[in-house]
C-alpha cells in the first residue's frame, strides 16, 4: 500500500511517499480503507518534535511510529473473527489514537478504538475533518464545565481546535465571544458565535469585558495575558502542547492562589464522544469547516500550509485508490 513515512525529525521534507506492508487485522481489529485524512498541528508537532517534550513519548531520537495521522474516514475492508460492532463495508470515522497511522491507504484498528459509523449527512472528506478538533474542544469544554448561559471567548475561533469549540459552547448554551482575523469573521459568526472581535483591527486583552472562560484554542497567548478578562472565579484555559510544558504547576498554583484559574486538559480520546459527535452531525448541531484539500502525494506541501498557523478549520488529505506513485510529483 501507498504511505507517508518518516524515520527522523524535522521539516516537513522528511516526509517520503513509499510503499509499505499492507496490514493484516487481528481478532480483535477492523482493517480500514482510508479514503480521506488529515493533516493538523499534531501531525506537524510530532514530526517536528516540537516542543522536545514531544520525544519522550514519540521516541527520544527518532520516531517509534512512523506514520503520522490521527483522523480519518473511510470503508471497513475486513475485521476480525472477535469483531461485533462492525463488518465488511461499514463506512466509518473517528481517531487512530496515540499510534497515528492515518496517512496511508490502509490501516487497522481494535474494535474498540476511537471509531463508529460515518454520519449519513457528511462525505468521507468532511468526516475526516471532524475529531481532531471536536475531541480536543470538547476535552477543554468537559474539563472547564461550561454551563448554559456563562459568557466564554475563544481566541482562535476559526482554527480546527476553535470551530470545533464555537460550535460545542453554542450547543451547550454559552454566549460566545469569538476572536479571529478579518477574512472568517462571518464564518465565525455562523457556527455560532454571538459577537465577533478582529485581532487584526483590536487587541483583545484590552477590551472592558469579563468572561467566565478565557479559551485559548490555538496557543498563542496566556493566563498572564488575559488574566484582566476573567472574573472572579472564572477560568483560562489551553490545548497548547507547549503552554502544558512550560508551566506544569500552574493549574495548581492557580487553584491554591487567587480567584482565577488555569486548566490544561489533557487529551484523551473515548469512542463515547466519537459517537456523540456523529449525533450532533445527524442533528444539524456540528459541521465540518474545510479550508483545504491536497492528494496524499501533495503531504509535503499541506504540512508546509498548516505550519503557517493561518489555516481555517481543517485541511484534508483525499486518498484515492488508483493514486500514482510519486514523490513531490515527480514520477
Amino acid at each position: 500500500m501507498k504511505a507517508i513515512v518518516y524515520t527522523k525529525y524535522g521539516s516537513p521534507d522528511v516526509l517520503q511517499f513509499k510503499e509499505v506492508v499492507k496490514p493484516t487485522p487481528k481478532d480483535n481489529e477492523v482493517l480500514i480503507k482510508i479514503h480521506a485524512t488529515t493533516v493538523n498541528r499534531s501531525d506537524c508537532g510530532v514530526r517536528s518534535a516540537t516542543p522536545f517534550i514531544v520525544r519522550f513519548f514519540s521516541g527520544l531520537f527518532r520516531p517509534k511510529k512512523t506514520i503520522l495521522g490521527s483522523e480519518l474516514a473511510g470503508e471497513v475492508e475486513a475485521v476480525g473473527k472477535d469483531v461485533r460492532s462492525f463488518q465488511k463495508g461499514n463506512q466509518v470515522f473517528g481517531l487512530t489514537g496515540d499510534n497515528f497511522g492515518a496517512h496511508a491507504e490502509y490501516i487497522c484498528l481494535p474494535e474498540e478504538a476511537p471509531i463508529t459509523l460515518k454520519p449519513d449527512n457528511m462525505n468521507f472528506e468532511e468526516a475526516a475533518a471532524v475529531c481532531d478538533g471536536a475531541m480536543l474542544a470538547f476535552t477543554a469544554i468537559r474539563k472547564m464545565n461550561l454551563q448554559k448561559g456563562q459568557k466564554i471567548l475563544i481566541y482562535g475561533a476559526s482554527g480546527s481546535i476553535g470551530t470545533a469549540g464555537v460550535q460545542l459552547a453554542k450547543y451547550f448554551g454559552a454566549e460566545i465571544t469569538a476572536v479571529c482575523n478579518t477574512k472568517n469573521l462571518e464564518l465565525v459568526k455562523s457556527l455560532g458565535a454571538d459577537e465577533v472581535i478582529d485581532y487584526t483591527k483590536d487587541d483583545f486583552t484590552k477590551i472592558d469585558k469579563t468572561y467566565d472562560i478565557v479559551f485559548d484554542a490555538v496557543g498563542k497567548s496566556s493566563f498572564f495575558r488575559c488574566k484582566n478578562l476573567i472574573k472572579k472565579n472564572g477560568v483560562f484555559v489551553s490545548t497548547d502542547l507547549g503552554f502544558m510544558a512550560q508551566n506544569p504547576l500552574l493549574e495548581l498554583w492557580t487553584k491554591k492562589i487567587g480567584s482565577r484559574k488555569v486548566m490544561l486538559p489533557i487529551p484523551k480520546e473515548r469512542k463515547e464522544d466519537v459517537v456523540f459527535f456523529k449525533e450532533l452531525i445527524e442533528t444539524g448541531n456540528y459541521k465540518a469547516v474545510i479550508d483545504r484539500r491536497y492528494s496524499l502525494e501533495q503531504i509535503v506541501e499541506a504540512a508546509r500550509y498548516v505550519e503557517k498557523g493561518q489555516k481555517t478549520g481543517n485541511v484534508v488529505i483525499t486518498i484515492e485508490p488508483d493514486v500514482s506513485f510519486r514523490v513531490h510529483g515527480k514520477t
